[in-house]
């Protein structure tokens, strides 16, 4: 009750801000159908989430490519704080309006997302700080059928739907997804409004704890053995048994979409490894790009019709569109919306739940599923739908798995996943360590609300500073999400083991943090409280950081006494790439 009347205090304070970015203005803004005036646009509020449907008034279909529900004109300042999410999982916008920074891969250049050429493009939510205690958020709480999206030009924002050209017949409706307006002082409660909102249109799939376990991708890449993979179970089963999946990632099959045969070079003798991990006690975890294939695969030689088409019928190469993959390039798509196309997604995953035995699925590259640019064996779909039946296919498959999503459309992937990879690929580099935490971070929200967050593999080998290994290790326990062991663990170090060891289990809480610096946020688990602090930067740093309450203070990874403190403890001159990780008694 207390935090209601916290929020809506706050609110009641920010209608009357300046800046032209407040419920009334939205009311007050233009919404039309650009090039189609025949396109009536009708918006109902409850409270402050509005819903908007466009109806064609006219005798003739039309193609509809965006329908703009707000156009909306403000004065905030330059320097206004902004954050914004995007289309594809690996990237972010994080800087100022007047300068936006791409904070993963930049999705105009990389991933080549149509977009106009002369605004900044965001993806399902954007948070504005023109000052200290002023938050708003525009968000799209629905992913169903379009996508929602933010055009940012100089002095105006566009809350825009894509609706990807499809023809709207005469006198027929489309429902656009649902929008949400709202501000506070707190900006972690505008966030958990979020999540609860989105949550009551996509329920989410319920996992009881976020998993832990080893990851063979950064010790071995894909040139990973079968002898390796038990190598690592061994050392599991006996020092370290708190990493309960073993996942055996991308190496093991012959071709990008032959997910069910064994590639040589891992032995041939898959379903004999995964069978020694069950027999040993621990859980088979596998790694699958469910929507991929390579030109050679058989799959796509066998069965091309199944995939994304052209214009003129051909299978759609990704190259033409968009990235076109990371490794045995370029992919082809396949087409969600394809029955026989969904057939054979739920009996990969039948067969590798049901007969090998895994009940862990990371999901790679789920990006591809709802690729831009192609054509769909129904006409109709829009590529949100075309992805969001391939995963219920996958679901059917999987039964009681737990179902990881990564290099994913994030909005899209409401209600399809138990868990979401917030982060690029980590690294044994301090500038790719840095990325990732902050990337991970600016997700914690999600955390536990709408999935579990993968905040990727723990990596405690390799050239960092001890600074920053601590660093890493602490953005990984501030994200509360999954825990994954990066490292070979035949050649890890008995001190670094004992590191290792501190992780687990897993907490399932994340760090809540006022702004968007990251510097110092709170976690709150039953029992328990932390607090953590980021020096992200190259030169020493003092931090205050605020004590929830008073209490005598431990450094969590030396357990150091720090004595009793209340109100605030002092960090003076952090070092350069460091955190720190203090519980409260």
């Amino acid at each position: 009750m207390l935090e209601r009347r916290r929020f809506l205090a706050g609110a009641a304070a920010l209608l009357q801000a300046a800046g032209g970015v407040t419920r009334k203005d939205l009311e007050r803004a233009r919404g039309y159908v650009p090039g189609a005036p025949e396109v009536r646009l009708e918006r109902s509020w409850l409270g402050d989430l509005c819903r908007t449907r466009i109806v064609n008034t006219g005798a003739q279909g039309v193609a509809v490519h965006d329908v703009v529900l707000f156009d909306l004109k403000h004065t905030l300042p330059g320097e206004t704080a902004l954050y914004g999410e995007s289309f594809q999982m690996l990237s972010q916008t994080g800087g100022t309006l007047a300068a936006p920074v791409d904070l993963g891969y930049p999705e105009r250049a990389h991933y080549r997302i149509p977009q106009p050429e002369d605004a900044r493009v965001l993806t399902g939510m954007m948070t504005l700080a023109p000052s200290e205690g002023d938050n708003r958020l525009l968000a799209f709480t629905s992913s169903r059928r379009f996508s929602g999206r933010f055009y940012l030009r100089p002095g105006s924002i566009q809350v825009v739907s894509d609706t990807e050209g499809l023809t709207l017949g005469p006198g027929e409706a489309w429902d656009m997804e649902e929008f949400l307006f709202a501000a506070s002082t707190s900006r972690p409660a505008l966030l958990e409004r979020l999540a609860r909102e989105i949550n009551r249109n996509h329920p989410r799939l319920r996992f009881d704890k976020p998993p832990a376990g080893w990851c063979s991708w950064y010790c071995f890449g894909p040139r990973v053995t079968a002898q390796q993979v038990l190598d690592n179970l061994d050392v599991i089963s006996r020092q370290i048994p708190g990493l309960k999946y073993v996942q055996i990632d991308d190496g093991y099959q012959p071709a990008m979409g032959d997910w069910l045969e064994t590639g040589g070079a891992f032995g041939g003798d898959i379903r004999g490894v995964l069978k020694e991990i069950r027999k040993r006690g621990f859980e088979p975890a596998i790694w699958v790009g469910p929507f991929i294939a390579e030109a050679g695969s058989r799959v796509f030689r066998e069965h091309p019709d199944w995939f994304i088409r052209d214009a003129g019928g051909s299978p759609l190469s990704s190259e033409r569109v968009t990235f076109a993959g990371w490794r045995r390039k370029p992919w082809y798509a396949l087409d969600g919306t394809h029955p026989e196309a969904r057939k054979h997604l739920e009996n990969i995953f039948r067969t590798m739940r049901q007969e090998w035995g895994c009940s862990y699925f990371k999901l790679d590259a789920n990006f591809w599923g709802a690729m831009h640019g192609g054509r769909f064996y129904d006409a109709k779909s829009t590529r949100i739908e075309a992805y969001r039946r391939g995963m219920q296919a996958v679901l059917r498959g999987a039964g009681d798995a737990f179902v990881l999503g990564c290099n994913h459309p994030i909005w899209a992937s409401f209600g399809l996943i138990h868990g979401s990879r917030s982060s690029g690929d980590v690294s044994r580099k301090w500038d790719v360590m840095k990325t990732v935490a902050r990337e991970t971070l600016n997700r914690n929200w999600q955390n536990g609300r709408l999935w579990w967050n993968d905040p990727d593999c723990v990596l405690l080998t390799g050239a960092l500073t001890r600074d920053e290994l601590q660093f890493h290790a602490t953005a990984v326990m501030a994200s509360g999400g999954m825990v994954l062991a990066g490292d070979d663990l035949t050649k890890l170090a008995p001190e670094l083991m004992n590191v290792l060891k501190r992780f687990l289990p897993p907490t399932g809480a994340a760090a809540e943090f006022e702004d968007a610096t990251l510097e110092t946020g709170v976690i709150r688990m039953p029992g328990r409280l932390m607090v953590c602090a980021f020096n992200w930067g190259d030169e020493p740093k003092t931090l205050r950081v605020a004590l929830p309450r008073a209490g005598v203070l431990t450094d969590f990874w030396t357990g150091a006494d720090l004595g009793r403190h209340e109100g605030a403890y002092q960090l003076s001159a952090m070092a350069p790439h460091s955190a720190r990780l203090i519980v409260i008694g």
